[in-house]
């Protein structure tokens, strides 16, 4: 099995270290543009080896796609990082032509990898990827719902006091802002709703808190976040190694699910060595369904934007 992580800035990096010290794989590569800065990482993390006990070989890479070739699934977290007051629409131009070009070379070398896209925004460039590569709809996956869903479990985890591992609580719509729906009416402890448990105010509060995580700590950090959005590519990269028929958030194309079309959005799905390999109805009620409608529309417009750029 052999995993690259395209990227070796802070998201990447920790992808990488999370599935090393997993040993998800038996061969990892590394690759960045920037001279010296995968491989330094992939040494790195290769001295660490001895002290965490894994055996997975990490090699790193300047820009040399070659040393890809073979993958079996490819995380790309290429692109500009958002900095304080930006947003994930304001990337599309840059990040727009990074990812294409990311996609293209490694589809040259690895043309039956499963493609994970982590870069922002995340939805468009899961769009841009599927378009740019004519891939089978199933090996392009978005990894913006299972990190959003984290947030969510993290957010009602501090709140009820309790373990994140014993909640059930799941994000659908865009990778944005104002486009994700924390779905707390379907959100459960143990199996008992979560909702028996929080006032109206504390539920409207934890799905707020849910939908600025990520502003939130761009704000704090001055840049975007790395340790959640690293753990969630390598949680994606797991259940479709290890073939693990998970449930899991993620911006996959729609073709009339959710009544949706044309179009990538985080919806539940399958993960397994396939790539995703189901779509599931969580029966949306009228208000999350307008919510839905209301986030393909936002996320439409900036998948627009790719026909000028």
């Amino acid at each position: 099995m052999k995993v690259t992580v395209v990227g070796a800035g802070a998201v990447g990096a920790t992808v990488a270290d999370n599935i090393a010290r997993k040993e998800l794989c038996e061969e990892l590569v590394l690759l960045d543009i920037k001279e010296g800065v995968a491989e330094g990482k992939a040494l790195d993390m290769t001295q660490t080896a001895a002290l965490l006990n894994f055996d997975t070989r990490i090699i790193g890479s300047t820009n040399d796609y070659a040393k890809t070739a073979g993958s079996d699934v490819v995380v790309i977290t290429s692109g500009l990082p958002r900095k304080p007051g930006m947003t994930r629409e304001e990337l599309i131009g840059v990040n727009a032509g990074i990812v294409r070009g990311v996609a293209q070379n490694i589809l040259e070398h690895s043309p039956e990898a499963i493609f994970i896209i982590v870069s922002n925004p995340m939805d468009t460039m899961t769009y841009l990827t599927l378009q740019a590569t004519g891939l089978p709809k199933e090996r392009i996956i978005g990894m913006g719902g299972a990190l959003d869903s984290a947030r969510f479990k993290c957010y009602l985890a501090l709140e009820l006091g309790c373990s994140p591992a014993d909640l059930n609580a799941v994000v659908v719509g865009g990778h944005g802002d104002t486009t994700m729906i924390p779905l707390i009416r379907q959100a459960t402890w143990n199996s008992v709703p979560v909702t028996n448990f929080l006032s109206e105010e504390k539920q409207k509060e934890i799905v707020q808190n849910t939908m600025v995580g990520g502003a939130t700590l761009t704000k704090l950090l001055g840049t975007s976040a790395w340790y959640a959005p690293g753990a969630a590519g390598a949680a994606m990269v797991e259940a479709i190694v290890r073939d693990e028929k998970k449930l899991i958030t993620c911006s996959v194309k729609l073709e009339g699910e959710y009544g949706q079309n044309d179009i990538c959005l985080g919806v539940p799905v399958i993960l397994g060595k396939k790539g995703w390999e189901k779509i599931l109805d969580f029966q949306l009620n009228a208000d999350e369904q307008a919510l839905f409608a209301k986030s393909a529309d936002a996320v439409r417009s900036m998948n627009n934007v790719l026909q000028t750029v």
